[in-house]
């Protein structure tokens, strides 16, 4: 039994991190109804760059947090003006016919966002050319441990540097939460989600709310890059993959769209990988994520989720 609660105690504290990398990827699909495949690329080139001024210039833990922060906000700008911004209007093929409809438009951003993601991904590569990479590491050795019973036989053991991620991600992501429902900035950017041509009829700045949400959730990717990375002290080029995965495995468990969704759905993802993973082992714990995520995707009355 105690074996048992241990792990899903691992795995819930694991799953803070699959909620944190996967809030600005839902955040971004509630913001222009588009699935960014970028995301993980961008915050890896942030990372590499926070990591290239450790290595290269010993820079503080500050001043590396602030620059991936600020660099996941910078390139976002970049991935939303040529993925997404361009294809808001009616896009045309090269013989001047139009492609139908939204469906057409939601390919070609999807297809421009993978084009992007190869090319922030060979910067990155490029920029530190070696398979890992030093990053500021802020783990805590020292491991707490629960116990209720007089002998110690009883006990669960807590890793404070986990707990705390895990926290920042419940805290990020009801803070937005609460924001988008009763502030009026949130109101205005959750009209221009939900009804785009109505909140353009009305006056809203669309575009602008747009952007500014987009670049919004790049950032929250910036903070999950550092928070994740300086755990472990390392970053390695499946940085942007691991993101990108297991952030849209969590967004889609809780509802790809909905940002308290997201927290419960990497808490899920974290406790079946953890279980998973005790009973078959690391290629087991993947197998069973992959299939996760086909059973939700096939599962016939699953719905998107709403922007909050």
């Amino acid at each position: 039994m105690i074996d048992f609660l241990q792990t899903t105690l691992d795995g819930l504290l694991d799953g803070g991190s699959y909620a944190l990398v996967g809030l600005g990827l839902s955040l971004t699909f509630g913001s222009l109804r588009r699935l960014n495949l970028a995301y993980g690329a961008t915050a890896m080139l942030a990372a590499y760059l926070g990591a290239w001024l450790h290595i290269r210039h010993q820079a503080p833990v500050w001043l590396v947090a602030a620059t991936v922060v600020v660099a996941a906000t910078l390139i976002s700008l970049y991935v939303e003006r040529l993925c997404f911004t361009a294809t808001q209007e009616e896009s045309t093929m090269s013989r001047g016919a139009p492609i139908a409809g939204a469906d057409g438009r939601e390919v070609v951003a999807l297809a421009s966002s993978f084009a992007i993601w190869m090319q922030l991904e060979q910067l990155a590569v490029n920029l530190l050319p070696r398979h890992l990479n030093a990053f500021p590491s802020l783990a805590v050795e020292q491991n707490w441990f629960l116990s209720w019973s007089g002998d110690g036989a009883a006990e669960l053991m807590i890793r404070p540097d986990r707990l705390v991620l895990a926290l920042l991600a419940a805290g990020l992501t009801l803070g937005l939460a609460r924001w988008l429902e009763h502030s009026r900035a949130g109101l205005s950017w959750r009209a221009v989600a939900g009804h785009r041509t109505a909140a353009h009829l009305v006056g809203m700045p669309v575009a602008r709310l747009q952007s500014l949400g987009f670049a919004a959730a790049c950032a929250l990717s910036g903070i999950a890059a550092f928070a994740v990375l300086s755990l472990d002290g390392q970053v390695t080029p499946m940085f942007g993959m691991w993101v990108l995965f297991k952030g849209l495995v969590a967004a889609i468990l809780g509802g790809l769209g909905s940002v308290r969704g997201v927290l419960w759905g990497g808490l899920l993802l974290g406790v079946v990988e953890a279980h998973a993973q005790t009973l078959l082992g690391a290629q087991g714990r993947e197998f069973v994520t992959y299939a996760v995520l086909f059973a939700v995707l096939v599962w016939p009355r699953r719905s998107l989720g709403a922007a909050a």
